[in-house]
């Protein structure tokens, strides 16, 4: 699925001088002026976040973040265009959207809403004519940019936009000891097969809860492309901290058995290894970050097993591990793989501690894909910046929502 966020149209003079002088005082304020677009927005839509917002986000304010610093990101961009281009940020919102059936006319329903929240936030004598204009200029620039990437997704996915959703039925269920739970489903309707994927794609699984609300979550795609089956990886989230248990995780690993019928989208997903090259690989994962990483290895036994990969993984114990005897299983079948494990307790045949690329040889060529938290994403960045790696082979996925203001490499 080759797609490309297309190079935005420069931001006019008098509008990029308008955001140069505003952007501190937005930046300053784009918390608290997402706070009030969501609280309008849900107001005024409450069948979004019913049926389409992931509510666990909402609740937590990191899906607030998310779009915050995803506009800040973007404007900061237009007015220094020396600075990196946010390419990545782009493609993975764009991903994310296809998955969700998101469709253009949605947008003007976001710029609506945003843009009440900004006058109701900074005030009318501040957001005059020319700046309400200049800002509107970047969000359409921006807008514009998803849009006609997932135009170019639903293109490449050879659907009408926002058509991703499949009826589906569970044919397998095994359960993991670190907790999480792998479905393997087929198409509901024998003469409309579930597609192939690219190994490291997910989908997103739509559930419907006891008081009627649709939620949707986004699941990596654990099995080999090509059999007709989608097989994805789901950690059960348990009530910790304060913070409550997963709605949609909860329900799947409490209700879903073999028989079931479940309703999943089409894969999407930019953190896709290149099939067609022979590139050595390094995967680098923590947590349920193994889950892409275990898809793709699927993909190579099957396929390329000589294929040069180094798989790094980081867990607290071996027993947190997701899927961690797969992993070795994979392992075996990888003529040419190197497998390093590091916990936070004592295991034998592993490093103790936190991640240290320092102790691996990295191969010069490499294509580096990443997955995990943001301190482990954080913290592996770090590493490959100050090891010399390009930031152009580095590829990253969070499966929560990114602050995109600390998304940047460490220089």
């Amino acid at each position: 699925m080759n797609t490309a966020v297309r190079s935005e149209p420069e931001l006019e003079a008098h509008h990029a001088e308008i955001i140069r002088a505003t952007l501190p005082l937005v930046g300053a304020q784009v918390d608290e002026i997402t706070k009030v677009f969501y609280r309008t927005l849900f107001g005024d839509h409450p069948e979004l976040i019913r049926d389409l917002f992931n509510r666990g986000n909402q609740a937590q304010g990191s899906q607030q973040r998310a779009l915050a610093a995803s506009i800040a990101t973007f404007a900061t961009y237009l007015v220094d265009p020396d600075l990196p281009h946010p390419a990545a940020m782009l493609a993975r919102i764009g991903h994310k959207h296809a998955s969700l059936g998101v469709t253009a006319e949605q947008y003007q329903v976001v710029h609506d809403n945003l843009f009440t929240a900004i006058v109701e936030v900074l005030g009318a004598d501040v957001v005059t004519e020319p700046v309400a204009a200049a800002w509107d200029r970047v969000y359409w620039l921006m807008a514009d940019a998803l849009i006609d990437l997932e135009k170019q997704l639903y293109v490449a996915a050879g659907v009408e936009p926002g058509d991703v959703f499949r009826d589906v039925t569970v044919v397998a269920r095994a359960d993991d000891p670190s907790g999480v739970a792998v479905f393997t489903v087929e198409s509901a309707d024998p003469c409309a097969p579930l597609p192939s994927f690219i190994p490291g794609q997910y989908i997103s699984v739509g559930v419907h809860l006891p008081d009627g609300a649709r939620q949707l979550r986004q699941y990596s795609l654990v099995n080999a492309p090509g059999d007709g089956t989608l097989s994805f990886a789901v950690k059960r989230i348990d009530a910790i901290g304060g913070c409550p248990a997963g709605e949609v995780s909860s329900w799947l690993h409490h209700d879903v058995r073999p028989g079931d019928a479940l309703q999943v989208t089409l894969p999407f997903g930019d953190l896709v290894i290149d099939t067609d090259v022979a590139t050595p690989l390094v995967l680098i994962s923590a947590g349920v970050g193994a889950t892409p990483m275990i898809g793709i290895l699927e993909h190579l036994a099957a396929n390329t097993p000589d294929r040069h990969t180094v798989v790094l993984h980081a867990d607290r114990s071996p027993q947190t591990h997701p899927l961690r005897e797969r992993l070795l299983e994979l392992g075996t079948r990888l003529r040419s793989a190197t497998l390093e494990l590091w916990y936070q307790e004592t295991t034998e045949g592993a490093h103790l501690g936190l991640i240290d690329l320092s102790q691996v040889d990295l191969p010069a060529d490499a294509d580096i894909h990443v997955c995990g938290g943001t301190e482990f994403l954080h913290s592996v960045r770090t590493q490959l910046h100050a090891a010399g790696v390009p930031e152009e082979r580095v590829h990253i996925e969070q499966f929560t929502p990114t602050d995109w203001r600390l998304d940047a490499c460490p220089v």
